[in-house]
């Protein structure tokens, strides 16, 4: 049975055929979600190492960019959502057209795609976002003077394609030759981010705002808190520009939006992800309804879940492989870790570790911020993921 027809969908179970274009962790967590309502997800990913694979009713390996594997794998299929958005839009929307229901729309993950349309849209929509430009290539790539910030329209993902340009030597030493985003560089107070969920009946669902903070050798999220440090009226900004952002584009499924908060106390969107999110980690212990139970909500046009926390204080720790850690991984400081009762550890299923690559994250909920702070800053000097094998 697919959507195209004439018996209305079951909502959840295993007579409904849902598949997801990805098999990373994001989609792990979701089908761990799913596996509470016994619907058996089915998986298309390009790796046959991908950490979906044992977890999953059927496996697909496939280019995700291939317009024709994608409608192969996905033709008789109810429903069709992604947990990374560099997807064949093409192959989506010809499923799509088909009548299987995609989520999020393949017009919506083309937009996305491309951070020039993005800046577009937030410009049209009439939503805060930095100043920008768009160039074609390298020669360009002084328009706005120095400091700037540089970002690959397309293919960027976890940090990557996106840097900051000092100067004009700098930029003939690194600038990425290619269509690109200029931004102007915001003095950034805190980055923030909130997780905005809305199903096709137009329903919406918004988490507590939660501020990331960076690793600046890798460029990813070290850890997150919430809630954030932030004010009331702020907190009530971030959640309105996320309601914004999707009912401007009419937006159905999981979105993260990312903010910058300026040191004069102005908020930014800086751009999204139409998926779940590492800054939504924490939901899994720290809201009533989790970011990927949420996600599966959205996607089957179910009644939306409570975002309300359930601690005052959580926080997320990514695990990333050690910067000589190559082989399978070794996770030390987990015992010591677990000894402690509101730590929870989520390891994703990869079979291999590289230097800088997500291996898992842990929880921590507590009575207070200072407290799971101080949790997360022990945390961090006791865990590590080695590997057996250096480089």
């Amino acid at each position: 049975m697919n959507a195209s027809t004439l018996s209305p969908l079951p909502p959840v179970g295993p007579a409904l055929r849902l598949g997801v274009l990805g098999g990373g962790q994001l989609g792990r967590m979701m089908i761990q979600e799913a596996m509470n309502w016994d619907v058996r997800v089915e998986v298309m990913d390009p790796s046959a190492e991908a950490s979906c694979r044992h977890l999953t009713s059927r496996f697909v390996q496939g280019d995700l960019k291939d317009a024709e594997a994608v409608v192969a794998f996905g033709r008789d299929l109810d429903v069709l959502t992604v947990e990374i958005e560099h997807v064949s839009v093409e192959g989506l929307q010809a499923l799509a057209d088909a009548g299987v229901e995609v989520v999020p729309r393949p017009a919506h993950l083309g937009l996305i795609q491309d951070k020039g349309l993005q800046k577009q849209a937030y410009e049209r929509w009439g939503i805060p976002s930095a100043p920008y430009q768009l160039i074609e290539g390298i020669a360009d790539v002084g328009a706005m003077g120095f400091p700037i910030v540089q970002k690959l329209r397309k293919g960027g993902y976890d940090g990557k394609g996106v840097q900051v340009l000092k100067s004009a030597e700098d930029a003939a030493a690194r600038g990425f030759d290619a269509p690109c985003v200029l931004e102007q560089a915001v003095d950034i107070d805190k980055e923030l981010s909130v997780i905005v969920a809305r199903n096709a009946d137009g329903a919406t669902a918004v988490y507590p705002v939660v501020e990331s903070v960076f690793n600046p050798e890798v460029n990813l999220v070290d850890h997150l808190m919430a809630p954030a440090a932030i004010s009331e009226a702020v907190e009530a900004q971030a959640r309105q520009f996320a309601l914004d952002v999707v009912t401007s584009m009419d937006f159905v499924g999981l979105l993260a939006v990312e903010m910058f908060l300026d040191r004069e106390g102005a908020l930014w969107v800086n751009e999204v992800a139409p998926r779940t999110h590492n800054s939504g980690h924490h939901t899994i212990e720290g809201n009533v309804c989790s970011q990927f139970e949420q996600h599966l909500r959205a996607v089957l046009n179910l009644p939306l879940g409570d975002t309300s926390p359930l601690h005052p204080a959580s926080a997320m720790l990514n695990l990333i492989g050690a910067p000589d850690a190559h082989g399978t991984p070794v996770y030390e400081g987990m015992k010591e870790a677990l000894a402690l009762p509101n730590v929870h550890a989520h390891l994703y299923g990869k079979s291999t570790v590289k230097p800088h690559r997500k291996m898992g994250h842990v929880t921590v909920t507590g009575p207070d911020v200072p407290s799971v702070q101080r949790d997360v800053l022990k945390l961090r000097e006791g865990l590590r993921v080695s590997g057996t094998q250096s480089a």
